[in-house]
């Protein structure tokens, strides 16, 4: 299973915007070094989050990692023209010599869609209808094309090409039954995004991704699906209760206002880190224990864990990703690779 982390670079009270982006790019250089798979940029138009392109700050860290994929998490699609995500990427894949990915979502805050001319009235044909650009742009290198929210493509010539042949796109869900058989349907790979409640509630999910990806004729074996979750590693799990208890709630019910959610403490933080709850935190035994669980329960192909939330201090993340590195990615490497030899020797 490969393993990665995901940002999105949270701009805590009294850190500047420059002082984060050397923060992230620090984040991102220390998850090469530690052979994780893959690290994602997330996408957003607020003043409390640092990224509004996802795609130039992972130009940035392309050139400055050696092995380690580079993913949006997400790119907005609903609010973004195609054709400039496709040659943003395209470019990213060019600077690290073929390791660039587009997690393509909806999005999990609105302002991009004044901020750009869209109007939320058109939230799902926005992104149906860019998706299908999307991939018609990746498949051909000349397009025609016609929508209801974009001037139309006659035989247009979009370039660069990447080096990736086709450019990885997968669909980012929380939780929409829709979108889910969509991506299968598409033969897309599928991204669940799970910030609450209990692992086994999105076992549906993938269960149906599946059977709509077998029902449309796909290759089962070909389906791939990533699980990602807020995570945190400590010494111990004091030691992580200590670094990130405060700046997840704080986040969390900053977000819930906006929201109408009812507030959280460390009653529902401790019922979230329970051997059943959505966040992997605590020790190095713990997280690979709930990251495992995952695995049990979803047989998916890629954990993504997100770790610098809120003011969680950029030290403490940086010592998280070293244990997360160097403790729990071998044990779960490892039990994994044992249970699909165990399953291969069954089959």
């Amino acid at each position: 299973m490969e393993l990665g982390l995901a940002t999105f670079a949270d701009l805590a009270a009294g850190v500047s915007p420059q002082q984060r982006m050397n923060d992230l790019l620090e984040e991102a250089k220390l998850a090469d070094e530690l052979g994780l798979d893959v690290f994602a940029v997330g996408e957003h138009h607020r003043p409390d989050y640092l990224i509004s392109s996802p795609a130039v700050a992972l130009g940035a860290i392309a050139a400055i990692t050696d092995t380690i994929r580079l993913s949006s998490a997400v790119t907005v699609l609903s609010s973004e023209d195609p054709v400039r995500v496709f040659q943003q990427f395209a470019e990213v894949d060019l600077i690290s010599d073929g390791r660039a990915e587009i997690m393509a979502g909806r999005g999990s805050f609105t302002e991009s869609f004044p901020l750009f001319g869209k109007s939320l009235d058109d939230y799902d044909d926005l992104y149906l209808e860019n998706l299908e650009l999307l991939l018609a742009l990746r498949e051909s290198t000349h397009v025609t094309w016609s929508g209801k929210h974009r001037a139309a493509l006659d035989n247009a010539g979009v370039w660069p090409r990447p080096v990736q042949d086709p450019l990885p796109v997968w669909v980012a869900v929380g939780g929409s039954p829709q979108s889910v058989v969509r991506a299968a349907t598409l033969g897309l790979p599928l991204t669940i995004a799970i910030i609450g409640g209990q692992l086994q509630r999105f076992v549906p999910l993938v269960e149906l991704y599946r059977e709509a990806w077998a029902a449309v004729g796909h290759d089962p074996a070909a389906a791939r699906i990533a699980i990602n979750t807020h995570a945190f590693v400590g010494a111990t799990s004091a030691a992580s209760d200590r670094a990130h208890a405060h700046g997840y709630l704080e986040v969390m019910n900053r977000i819930g206002r906006e929201r109408g959610w009812p507030p959280s403490g460390q009653r529902e933080y401790q019922a979230l880190r329970s051997p059943d709850g959505a966040l992997a935190a605590g020790s190095p035994e713990q997280v690979a224990e709930k990251i495992l669980l995952g695995h049990e329960l979803f047989g998916h192909q890629r954990y993504i864990g997100q770790m610098s939330i809120g003011s969680v201090a950029h030290a403490d993340v940086l010592a998280s990703m070293e244990l997360f590195g160097t403790e729990v990615a071998p044990v779960v490497r490892a039990e994994v690779a044992r249970r699909e030899a165990a399953a291969s020797a069954t089959a």
